[in-house]
């Protein structure tokens, strides 16, 4: 029992860590991997091309969620955009 609560303590940390990461890094890792690639002819790392799919990805959904379901991820009255 013991161990199962420290796993699910666990699973929800990095669950947490990840959304964060992804939430504040996305933007970066998109623009910032194209420019290193292209730009300044960085070389291949497999690491950072699933990273930069995984960002594209998340952009996608990002824009489909702003543009095609005109959705938002806060309340109407704490969106400062929509005062």
């Amino acid at each position: 029992m013991v161990h199962q609560t420290l796993m699910h303590k666990f699973l929800k940390e990095i669950y947490g860590v990840g959304i964060l990461f992804f939430y504040y890094v996305k933007y970066i890792i998109l623009f910032g991997w194209l420019f290193l690639r292209y730009g300044l002819e960085y070389k291949d790392n497999m690491i950072m091309n699933v990273l930069w799919v995984f960002c594209f990805l998340l952009f996608i959904k990002d824009m489909v969620y702003k543009y095609v379901f005109n959705k938002s991820y806060c309340d109407e009255n704490s969106c400062s955009s929509k005062r």
